[in-house]
């Protein structure tokens, strides 16, 4: 997602497969989650969920064009050891019944440059430092995470902040509506949707920089259900729509865009 090379977080697909295996672990993540409080006060326990999905996700943040791609869906925690799709593997040292700290590295996923316009450079994968804090507080989950790119085409850093509340309708189904935004810096906004000269003359867009800011705002709806003890349904349906001098990009064909997945996990 070269004369300059360029990097994408693909933030809205990341929450939406979160959304899933934190729904089927039983545990609250804060950036998707799909549990009561009770089930929140719980996610410290030990446990292992493994599963399979499927989503539909734009080819790259401002695509027109949509992917359908299957996933995994995990999410492990062994004491202070956690490994999921959101917050990638990592530690937290910190947790308590209401709020949780962490750091972790994390897949930093790039996009084909048959996805963008003709003349456009592709966007290598990376990897990113991950610190990020949950809190949980009357019913809310809240989180606020940064991603350091420490390799990849755009390097720069990527800020999130998301807040949901699970709504418990029956002691087996859950919906759980999120909203969330993204901040990045100028290293990462530039090298992502700017267009460089080179580019502008083999792809006829204009050129195009810009600073760092927020890029966009998102909503989301998850449903879980639990067909057992053990095994779980979830779907997750929302929009990103991009925001500030982001959206001005050539590169953005579409401003606002859906996306969606469907899991089925089993917790060991």
């Amino acid at each position: 997602m070269m004369l300059i090379s360029k990097g994408h977080f693909r933030r809205s697909t990341a929450l939406l497969i979160v959304a899933a295996s934190a729904a089927a672990a039983g545990t609250a993540q804060a950036q998707t989650p799909a549990q009561t409080q009770a089930q929140a006060q719980s996610q410290n326990q030990d446990h292992i969920v493994l599963g399979v999905g499927v989503a539909a996700t734009p080819a790259y943040q401002g695509s027109d064009e949509t992917r359908i791609i299957p996933i995994p869906a995990i999410d492990i925690r062994e004491g202070w050891l956690f490994a999921n799709l959101r917050n990638g593997v990592g530690v937290i040292p910190i947790s308590t019944e209401h709020f949780e700290i962490g750091a972790s590295a994390v897949f930093v996923q790039g996009y084909r440059g048959k996805d963008v316009p003709d003349g456009i450079d592709r966007l290598s994968d990376g990897v990113g430092a991950r610190l990020f804090t949950n809190i949980r507080a009357g019913g809310f989950v809240a989180t606020l995470g940064a991603v350091k790119i420490v390799s990849g085409g755009t390097k720069g850093t990527v800020a999130d902040a998301s807040i949901s509340y699970p709504i418990n309708i029956s002691s087996r189904f859950t919906l759980t509506p999120t909203v969330g935004t993204t901040w990045a810096d100028r290293k990462y906004n530039d090298r992502y949707f700017g267009v460089t000269p080179t580019e502008s003359l083999a792809s006829g867009l204009p050129e195009f920089g810009m600073g760092g800011g927020f890029k966009d705002v998102s909503g989301m709806l998850t449903a879980s259900y639990r067909l057992t003890d053990r095994i779980t349904l979830s779907a997750t349906g929302g929009v990103t729509s991009m925001i500030g001098d982001a959206a001005d990009s050539p590169l953005v064909e579409k401003k606002t865009q859906p996306s969606g997945i469907f899991t089925l996990t089993y917790r060991l």
